[in-house]
């Protein structure tokens, strides 16, 4: 679904990422781990087009994404939802239009009932109407993910899903990636949490990159 070959990132002078040669299989369930700064959001970017490699290849759904025009990347990114690690929402919107913002912005109207069961799939049905603001970190992460699947998408990319939330909350984000795993659905998940990590392996066959001197590489068992 999305592969790098021998892609690299450049930022700033100084190269950020080098070599990286990874593919994302449908139905895979990805964990990528490195310390503050290692690229570990500048892959993701990577891997949904935000950004474009400075060299080797990437690869999105069999296109190469130097050859899609904007209109092609704005399609191709239906088939991608992502949960930023600085969730931003409208505030002047209640819920309920966040999350259906991505449909609307595609110009499809949407099933009211999807929407709710949506909701009411990360619990949060009762604040349909609320707005942003309002919301705990733990609610605002779970409308994310909402928003980030509401388009059906083949691949979901969650950048620090858990970071603002207790152990609690991470665990019931977890739930509903390996429930979303479990639907066909290809995860990758930027993260520190190491014992989310083993949480994970102990539901699916996890795999887990580590960035490491700008390198993607396979983690060991210790994990």
């Amino acid at each position: 679904m999305i592969a790098f070959e021998n892609a690299a990132y450049n930022y700033g002078g100084g190269e950020l990422l080098s070599e990286v040669s990874l593919r994302l299989a449908p139905g895979s369930f990805h964990f990528l781990t490195g310390p503050s700064g290692a690229g570990k959001t500048t892959l993701l970017k990577l891997a949904y087009a935000e950004l474009l490699p400075t060299a080797g290849h990437v690869t999105l759904f069999d296109r190469e994404v130097r050859g899609l025009s904007r209109d092609d990347i704005a399609h191709t990114r239906r088939r991608i939802g992502v949960v930023h690690q600085d969730v931003q929402f409208l505030d002047h919107l209640p819920l309920a239009a966040n999350v259906q913002l991505p449909l609307t912005v595609a110009g499809k109207g949407g099933d009211l009932r999807d929407l709710k069961d949506l909701l009411s799939w990360v619990g949060l049905g009762h604040l349909a109407d609320a707005l942003p603001p309002t919301l705990s970190g733990g609610e605002r992460q779970r409308a994310a993910l909402a928003r980030a699947v509401i388009m059906d998408p083949d691949v979901i990319l969650a950048d620090e899903p858990t970071g603002n939330v207790d152990w609690e909350m991470s665990l019931r984000l977890l739930t509903l990636l390996v429930e979303l795993n479990r639907m066909g659905k290809t995860i990758v998940v930027a993260t520190h949490d190491l014992n989310l990590i083993r949480q994970a392996k102990a539901q699916v066959p996890a795999r887990v990159l580590r960035i490491s001197r700008r390198r993607i590489q396979l983690a060991g068992a210790d994990l």
